[in-house]
């Protein structure tokens, strides 16, 4: 079984978030995050697909590295659901 993350996050500016994001990209694979899919859902939602290689890092980063990356990214909410495939 493979450990994922389905995230997603609430934005008021695409540009914004997008720049953020793709900064962030360096600190994701840290911990251990790779991006497989990303989604947009309106003006201001995206949701992304993460591929883990090592949940506790995952979730290590989640809780507070992430916060880096919303702050600067314009994040208003965000959720975080950790999955395995079955």
């Amino acid at each position: 079984m493979t450990d994922q993350i389905i995230a997603r996050y609430d934005f008021a500016d695409d540009a914004t978030f997008r720049a953020a994001f793709d900064a962030d990209a360096e600190d994701r694979g840290h911990a251990s995050l790779s991006v497989l899919q990303v989604w947009r859902e309106g003006a201001g939602t995206a949701w992304v697909l993460y591929q883990v290689a090592d949940p506790a890092r995952a979730r290590a980063y989640l809780d507070g590295a992430q916060q880096v990356f919303a702050s600067a990214g314009g994040v208003t909410g965000s959720e975080f659901h950790m999955v395995k495939t079955a």
